[in-house]
């Protein structure tokens, strides 16, 4: 892990693009007097991955519950500055969290099916948000999105518990999607997984993105390089803050950096 004595933003930005459904501006994330981010400026691209990579401990995942404001089920949590989703900030006041994650989903690190049968993982959500169509439908089309239904479909009825890994983080998935959202958010959803299952979701995640617009944070540059098309490198001060040191497309990231602590990183010379 390299500290770095950064005082002043060295990030390095991609032309704005004209619409784009969430960005940052200023962001820092305090817990309790510990400032674990500071002025995180990017922005995602409509239906495209974002990879967020960096070393243990700089606020990658810190940065992705910003997102949809998770972060605030953390009592000493504190975010400042803006995170706007279509131009709204959705900090400010009266905006509610609850709807928030409802258009911004998040898939977590290790697969938590709910101990329920596949078909009500992927319905509960949908149901208790209201949901009026048909229940079915929402979940056939939902686990044919996350490429599980042909593995499923003649067995809804038993425990999401009883499938594989992988599997069991495909059905997390089409648990997220079954409630519409416009963002996913996924937070290294592949540590768990063995390199077959790795590649499925992947594969999965180029399928997604003709829908979604997708965030990923992975510690592994391999599937960053795969499986996204923009990548933002954080890094951490002596402070242990974590900010952004550069962020651009995957392909300029991975072949041209323009920070050299941003070729350390991804060339294996720390992290």
């Amino acid at each position: 892990m390299e500290l770095v004595d950064q005082t002043e933003p060295i990030v390095e930005t991609p032309a704005r693009p004209t619409s784009h459904p969430i960005e940052t501006r200023g962001m820092s994330v305090h817990y309790g007097s510990f400032r674990a981010v500071k002025d995180i400026t990017l922005f995602c691209q409509e239906r495209k991955i974002t990879a967020l990579i960096g070393p243990s401990g700089c606020g990658k995942s810190t940065v992705l519950r910003c997102f949809n404001r998770l972060n605030d089920l953390i009592p000493t949590a504190r975010v400042d500055g803006e995170v706007l989703y279509h131009g709204e900030n959705i900090y400010r006041d009266g905006v509610d969290p609850v709807e928030v994650r409802r258009r911004i989903g998040m898939v977590f690190q290790k697969p938590n099916p709910f101990p329920k049968s596949i078909r009500e993982n992927v319905a509960w959500g949908a149901r208790i948000n209201g949901y009026r169509g048909d229940l079915g439908e929402l979940v056939e089309d939902a686990l044919t999105q996350a490429a599980l239904w042909a593995e499923v479909k003649d067995k809804l009825d038993e425990s999401g518990l009883t499938l594989s890994g992988g599997q069991q983080q495909r059905l997390c998935i089409a648990r997220a999607i079954a409630i519409k959202p416009e963002i996913l958010l996924m937070d290294e959803p592949t540590s768990a997984l063995d390199p077959l299952a790795t590649l499925r979701i992947e594969e999965l995640l180029q399928d997604l993105k003709e829908k979604y617009t997708i965030i990923i944070v992975t510690h592994n540059m391999q599937q960053a390089a795969r499986a996204s098309d923009f990548t933002a490198f954080l890094n951490m001060d002596l402070d242990r803050a974590g900010f952004l040191v550069e962020f651009g497309s995957t392909e300029e990231i991975f072949t041209r950096p323009r920070q050299k602590a941003t070729e350390d990183y991804i060339t294996g010379r720390f992290g």
